[in-house]
């Protein structure tokens, strides 16, 4: 498996390259696990798809010399040792809010690189957690997948055909921060938990309880911390308690759930704006994302810069 930054720096080198097959041969020989995709599409041209990827420079170089203009895929996770929080913004969902209210909650602090892609959204890269399988998934309703253990992404500077013109898969922005792993089950869990039972119908005791909610929230189990803190904050909201309060009365309790601070603010937070007019609920809002989807230029971290990027 290659270092995570190894991959980030090839990537770096490759971006905006007029020519598909040098940049393929140019990853592969950073130890960078490559494999055809279909001209400006997502189809593997291999038998076996990213089962087939290599680093060889002979088995690139013959790939891409029977078609020079291949996109080119890379598999994610202990394969190529990075993982991809894919962020999109076509179709019935807008991938973005989804990815901001991860980012206000600490949950894609460690994000190295951040590739554009064609439709609008956003590759952004992580290194893969060392021993530690992370499959990929899909939460489709928040307009977020996670490429990891049996997935891929394509990688810059493929290319594809969008509405008539021809755009490409770039680099966006280089991480001005820290690079870390991300804990996908976590971020899963946020974006896309399973629904919860909530407490009996005809307890209403709870409804406005804070002691007993914040019982309630400490006995929920992974995948459904979030949505019940949701609901109880959403609980305290419609009987008049403050923000303030509520993460008084169930911060704690979501803290002994395995939840961490920021989620937990967020988590709060985004209840009182689904209970609250709009004109209250908008006020102060931290884009702390705008960065990410802007894409301005910002420098390199000291991690990557130690990676010689």
């Amino acid at each position: 498996m290659p270092e995570p930054f190894d991959v980030l720096a090839a990537l770096i080198r490759v971006d905006r390259s007029p020519n598909l097959a040098l940049a393929a041969r140019s990853l592969a020989a950073a130890g960078v696990p490559v494999f055809p995709c279909v001209v400006e599409g997502k189809r593997p041209l291999t038998r076996r798809g990213f089962l087939d990827a290599s680093s060889d420079p002979e088995q690139v170089a013959a790939w891409w010399s029977r078609t020079p203009n291949a996109n080119t895929g890379i598999p994610t996770g202990a394969a190529s040792g990075v993982v991809v929080v894919d962020v999109d913004v076509h179709g019935p969902n807008d991938g973005r809010a989804a990815f901001e209210r991860a980012s206000e909650a600490g949950l894609v602090d460690g994000a190295g690189l951040l590739v554009r892609t064609p439709t609008g959204g956003a590759h952004v890269y992580f290194p893969a957690t060392p021993g530690r399988e992370q499959r990929s998934w899909q939460a489709a309703t928040a307009g977020v997948d996670f490429r990891g253990d049996g997935g891929y992404i394509i990688a810059p500077p493929s290319r594809r055909i969008i509405d008539g013109h021809l755009k490409r898969y770039e680099v966006a922005d280089i991480a001005a921060h820290s690079v870390g792993t991300v804990d996908a089950a976590r971020l899963r869990d946020f974006l896309d938990p399973r629904p919860v039972t909530p407490p009996r119908a005809n307890d209403t005791s709870v409804a406005v309880d804070g002691k007993r909610l914040a019982a309630w929230v400490a006995g929920r189990g992974e995948g459904e911390r979030n949505r019940g803190l949701f609901w109880a904050a959403c609980r305290l909201a419609e009987n008049g308690v403050s923000a303030a309060g509520a993460l008084d009365a169930l911060g704690a309790a979501a803290q002994s759930a395995g939840l961490g601070d920021r989620e937990i603010a967020t988590t709060v937070r985004s209840a009182y704006r689904a209970t609250q007019p709009p004109w209250e609920a908008t006020s102060g809002r931290r884009m702390s994302a705008d960065r990410w989807f802007g894409y301005s230029a910002s420098p390199p971290s000291p991690a990557l810069g130690r990676a010689g990027l």
